[in-house]
């Protein structure tokens, strides 16, 4: 049957979308496949393979050419099956394969098509790599050419190619086929260009509040009976005595102050460092009764604050340090071997910026603010008094974002008192001492990236 040139092209495409699943390797997908041939029935019994073959191409137009070695029977029945499905299965219990070339489907073993297709890969690949090889030099300006050497080579070279590396002047030798060493050139552009810097601020905030309030009383008794004062007892015993406390003694400050009007301290309860004091003294003409009263008191406020700025530049990717501080030296005695120790008491700053397509930068930061601490040295080596931050954080060019905070308040309340007589109502406050401190400590960590690019 023969029919128009129209209708063969139909036939082809639609019989090309059914041998689609069998690939030329002999490897089978698995899609979903669509079959849109005219049913048809069919049982053959030892029907020869290539006479099966030709009459399917007779029967719905298909220019086909069947290799030689095809060989093999058709043994199948089939009810109201479309002949393209058909088509396809005959061909895969046959192991055949196809190839489209033109108009024309060539049917062959599945592997005289893989033989044929690795002899033809291979000459595409020798007439790829004929030529003849040229040398070309690339000066790198911001890349380093160790490290973009293995890029180059995985990606550009070919198989005949070759590079070296001149670290003295930073340069990339390749030798290739010219289109290879095109390619090379147009990798190596895109890879060799000048990264930006980031400028990272740091500032630590550091504020102190502190505020004590103390009141002190001293008493100061001294009572004797003697027959030199004239007040004896009238017994033989005791024909004398003397009271008087036994927690210190304390005078006025008058210089014409005699012996005799030092008096004992009976209740000792001043405050320790007293910015206001006031003294009462009284005594008898005869010197056998003194009283001294002492009232001593303290109130202080203080505020404070301490800040550091560190700053540093690096470029993208690249990590950065800046240290400003001193190294305290700490010695250690191990079998009568002295041995010297710095420790590191600074402010340090330490930060890896990425910076990302959303104008953004990403920062892996270690930040530590160490300050020694001399009041509370111990065998002249003072403790360091450390705050420190390690994070990663994403901010947007130029903003500011806060990478820790530290708030220690401490309220510290005492009271010291004569027994019993420190717990009468108004009088009380004559026999008590007391004190109030409360101390407050703020920390804060501000970080700020900014993006500096350069302009060619």
């Amino acid at each position: 049957m023969k029919l128009g040139w129209a209708r063969t092209c139909a036939a082809l495409c639609v019989a090309l979308a059914v041998l689609s699943s069998v690939t030329a390797s002999g490897r089978e997908q698995q899609p979903v496949r669509k079959y849109s041939g005219a049913p048809m029935d069919l049982d053959l019994q030892g029907a020869d393979l290539r006479m099966v073959l030709r009459t399917f191409a007779e029967t719905n137009g298909l220019n086909i050419v069947i290799d030689p070695t095809v060989k093999g029977a058709v043994d199948i029945k089939l009810t109201a099956v479309p002949w393209d499905q058909a088509l396809d299965i005959i061909l895969r219990g046959a192991k055949l394969g196809y190839v489209v070339e033109g108009t024309v489907v060539r049917v062959a073993p599945l592997n005289v098509l893989s033989e044929e297709e690795a002899d033809r890969r291979k000459l595409t690949d020798a007439q790829a790599l004929a030529g003849t090889l040229e040398v070309k030099t690339f000066s790198l300006s911001y890349a380093q050419a160790p490290k973009l050497e293995p890029l180059i080579k995985y990606a550009a070279l070919s198989s005949r190619g070759e590079i070296r590396v001149d670290e003295r002047t930073n340069t990339l030798i390749i030798r290739d086929l010219p289109d290879r060493l095109a390619a090379a050139q147009a990798l190596i552009t895109t890879l060799d260009r000048a990264e930006p810097q980031v400028e990272i601020e740091a500032r630590i905030v550091q504020t102190n509040r502190d505020a004590a309030r103390e009141l002190g009383v001293q008493w100061g008794v001294n009572g004797r009976v003697a027959p030199e004062l004239g007040n004896t007892t009238g017994l033989a015993f005791p024909n004398n005595g003397a009271v008087n406390g036994r927690v210190g003694t304390q005078a006025p400050n008058d210089p014409r102050a005699s012996a005799l009007e030092t008096t004992g301290t009976a209740v000792k309860l001043p405050v320790a460092t007293p910015t206001t004091a006031l003294g009462l003294s009284m005594g008898a003409i005869n010197g056998a009764l003194g009283l001294d009263l002492a009232l001593s008191a303290l109130e202080r406020n203080g505020k404070g604050r301490i800040l550091s700025s560190p700053r540093v530049t690096t470029q993208n990717n690249h990590e950065a340090e800046m240290t400003q501080g001193i190294q305290i030296p700490i010695q250690t005695v191990a079998n009568n071997t002295v041995t010297v120790q710095f420790k590191d008491a600074a402010l340090k700053l330490k930060v890896t910026p990425q910076i990302t397509a959303a104008n953004t930068v990403i920062m892996q930061i270690e930040l530590e603010n160490a300050t020694p601490d001399f009041t509370r040295s111990i065998n002249n080596i003072p403790p360091i008094d450390t705050q420190r931050a390690l994070t990663r954080v994403q901010v947007v060019d130029g903003a500011t974002t806060v990478i820790g905070g530290i708030v220690v308040s401490r309220e510290q309340t005492s009271q010291e008192k004569t027994p019993g007589i420190g717990n009468l109502p108004l009088l009380g406050w004559l026999f008590r001492h007391d004190s109030t401190q409360t101390e407050s400590r703020e920390l804060l960590i501000f970080i700020t990236p900014r993006i500096l690019r350069s302009h060619p």
